[in-house]
């Protein structure tokens, strides 16, 4: 924080977490995204690299249960994280199946890495209707699965789908359940992205109250998706309230409109001082997911995208300028934005369009080591003004290089 900045946000925080850890969902709930492209495994081992890279410490590699071509791939990923020594932990999703673990079982002790297992269960009465399931079912299906892994050595997340659509009561007894089976994880999903911060706190406090309870030492996720578009606030919510790990996926990429994206939850951790992980390689990391699953990343997404740290508007160019001439790279990065570029490998931009001022010409002249005169700050400024858009580099340069008196066109 710049020491000319006084942080509000400060005020009634409540104390940092004691403990937080990040789960990376982009290979496995990334990928049901109705409009990604599946990346070939090779693509997977890059992503699985820079998530590495990002100081991450677990990832779900996938769903065996799915098919052959889904267990061939979490094989070669669960091998690339023994052969190249890396020290990112996997998971695996299954359904409460015996079925759908066994997979997990083989591959783990092929490959000789203990692979967190991950069986999931709806927990509302709307999922329960809509499926034709009593509560008495699941029970087992959870005693069953779980008891099974435990036996076969492999540690369990034990995942309530839909969790805070879920009555009390039902929670409860799937989780007391699952804790008494061997879970020593118990993840909330926030499946449909219903809930909002103050939900989450409490689902997750009713959560911990039980694994508390239990007697047994029983980790708390935070499983989110977007719908509300409340993702991230919901994560950080839930670790306020006694989540340990939250899950999320590069930009948000998953079911429907999404999961709590890596990016923004990262940086929010980082500025929050809750974590301390380089983010020099961030944007490595999003390009990455985004040109193998055929993703846009939109130019005003936050930190990542191309506007998140550019300005044509003459008084915030003006400010920026102002503080590079102060040669104080931290103030130019404060001024007027929220995230310092520098912290992801960034830097601020300044570009020339009909709303800039001639400040923006001076700051495009400088970075691009151009000779600053009178004449071709009135050239170009005249040319911008003349344009519905942000003037592209090569059209500036065809506005300096011009004769006195040709105009802007």
């Amino acid at each position: 924080m710049h020491p000319l900045i006084h942080d509000w946000n400060t005020i009634g925080v409540p104390p940092p977490p004691a403990r937080v850890l990040l789960n990376d969902e982009t290979l496995r709930d990334g990928l049901q995204s109705p409009s990604v492209t599946t990346p070939n495994i090779d693509r997977k081992i890059e992503i699985l690299h820079l998530i590495e890279a990002l100081g991450i410490d677990s990832v779900d590699i996938g769903l065996p249960g799915a098919g052959p071509h889904v267990l061939r791939d979490v094989e070669c990923l669960a091998k690339e994280i023994v052969k190249s020594k890396l020290q990112v932990r996997p998971n695996c999703a299954a359904r409460t199946k015996i079925s759908d673990i066994k997979p997990i079982v083989e591959i783990s002790q092929r490959v000789g890495v203990p692979i967190e297992c991950c069986p999931f269960i709806g927990s509302s009465a709307i999922r329960h209707y809509t499926e034709d399931w009593s509560l008495d079912q699941l029970l087992g299906y959870t005693e069953e699965s779980i008891s099974f892994a435990v036996r076969e050595g492999l540690p369990v997340m034990y995942v309530t789908e839909d969790a805070t659509r879920a009555d009390p009561e039902t929670l409860r007894q799937l989780c007391t359940t699952a804790i008494r089976a061997g879970a020593s994880r118990v993840c909330i999903a926030d499946t449909v992205g219903h809930a909002i911060p103050s939900g989450a706190r409490a689902v997750v406090r009713f959560v911990a109250q039980i694994a508390a309870e239990s007697g047994d030492e029983v980790g708390i996720d935070w499983h989110g998706h977007r719908d509300r578009d409340l993702a991230v606030v919901n994560s950080l919510a839930a670790l306020e309230a006694g989540a340990t790990r939250v899950h999320a996926t590069a930009l948000g990429i998953g079911e429907r409109v999404g999961n709590t994206p890596m990016e923004l939850l990262l940086v929010n951790l980082v500025l929050l001082g809750w974590v301390e992980q380089d983010l020099s390689r961030l944007m490595e990391y999003c390009r990455a997911v985004a040109e193998t699953c055929g993703v846009q990343i939109p130019a005003n997404h936050a930190v990542v995208g191309e506007d998140a740290f550019r300005t044509a508007t003459g008084v915030h160019a003006a400010a920026v300028l102002k503080a590079f001439h102060k040669s104080d790279l931290d103030l130019a990065d404060a001024v007027y934005s929220g995230v310092p570029a520098g912290l992801v490998g960034r830097k601020q931009v300044i570009d020339v369009g009909p709303m800039s001022g001639r400040s923006n010409v001076v700051g495009w002249l400088e970075r691009h080591g151009v000779t600053v005169t009178e004449e071709r700050v009135d050239r170009v400024l005249a040319g911008a003004k003349s344009s519905s858009r942000v003037l592209s580099d090569s059209e500036i340069d065809v506005l300096i290089s011009a004769e006195p008196g040709e105009g802007s066109g």
